[in-house]
């Protein structure tokens, strides 16, 4: 039997699932988390698998494709080379996908891997939501735009929400909100998406558990004066790896975030009040943008997860009101 693996590499986790070839049943799966060492996770997840000599394709999440990549991709060096190039746009993930790619290809050297790219779903994205207002050259000689990223999980999501309603898929005004250690919101019309919150990088948009998403660029500006922030590296540890929740609280586990508010903690009262207001704020923006809703989606470990977080989402919001909400958990793999 003829099977195909499939990849999800990140900075700390690979989940994997096979697949039987001609009909996508799963076969089997496994998240490994907690990694410190890809080659032996790797080496664990090639050891479960019975009859690895039936693989014939590796498929593999990569998050940033950049302007070259957005359709699954046969991974060739040049490719590799390719991707390594534009790494920095999406550091919490693009390394760790590449890594899971680089010993793929050690472990089944005769089996080709395809990468498949979370900024595919949004290649289409229309200009007016694509193109950030700096002078024109800057995307058409630079190619800086808006790409979008977890296009894999809100295409998935948007799908499944489409199938549960028994309503064609390409007739809905969808919205996907997907809650996780990243986060974002995508409006979908029609099939297609029409706004993202992600942007040229991971960073733009919601709060997120490290990531400290919609900020004035002149604060940047500003912090590029300080001693402490003269540098880009010392900017992109802050804004990637110490903002958001973890900035706000102190901590990155959102479940930490809801025991503390729990227990009436006012620094994590104001954080689970900031990260649902843009949440809020871009539910509203979007709704307006497709000029009505059928089904607001949350997915993600946050928003499949525990209730509360959803409930307060939608408390108070009366554009809701004769919306489907669903929560349904993604499947990147």
């Amino acid at each position: 039997m003829k099977t195909i693996l499939v990849i999800n590499a990140g900075s700390a986790s690979l989940k994997y699932k096979l697949f039987e070839a001609k009909s996508l049943r799963l076969l089997q799966k496994h998240d490994f988390q907690n990694v410190k060492s890809y080659q032996l996770a790797f080496k664990k997840l090639v050891g479960q698998i019975k009859e690895p000599q039936n693989i014939i394709g590796v498929g593999h999440r990569v998050v940033h494709g950049g302007t070259k990549y957005f359709y699954p991709t046969v991974i060739t060096d040049r490719v590799m080379r390719g991707l390594e190039k534009i790494s920095h746009l999406a550091p919490l993930h693009n390394p760790y996908n590449l890594l899971g790619i680089k010993i793929s290809r050690r472990y089944f050297p005769k089996v080709p891997d395809i990468a498949c790219f979370d900024t595919g779903f949004f290649v289409n994205l229309p200009d007016k939501a694509k193109i950030y207002a700096l002078p024109l050259k800057f995307y058409k000689k630079y190619k800086i735009q808006r790409f979008g990223f977890h296009g894999l999980s809100h295409q998935y999501v948007a799908m499944q929400a489409a199938k549960k309603l028994k309503k064609p898929f390409s007739k809905l005004k969808i919205i996907t909100c997907h809650l996780g250690g990243g986060c974002s919101i995508t409006a979908i019309n029609k099939g297609r998406p029409v706004e993202t919150s992600m942007g040229f990088t991971p960073l733009e948009g919601l709060v997120m558990m490290s990531r400290s998403g919609d900020l004035d660029a002149g604060i940047i500006l500003h912090l590029l004066k300080s001693k402490n922030y003269r540098s880009s590296a010392s900017i992109i540890k802050l804004l990637n790896f110490e903002s958001g929740m973890k900035g706000l609280v102190g901590t990155k586990n959102f479940l930490e975030v809801l025991r503390r508010v729990q227990k009436g903690n006012r620094r994590a009262k104001l954080a689970f009040d900031i990260f649902i207001h843009r949440i809020q704020k871009y539910i509203g923006a979007y709704f307006a943008i497709l000029g009505g809703l059928d089904v607001l989606v949350f997915t993600g470990a946050i928003g499949a997860g525990k209730p509360i977080t959803r409930q307060q989402i939608c408390k108070n919001l009366k554009i809701l009101k004769g919306v489907k909400v669903l929560a349904i958990p993604t499947d990147e793999e």
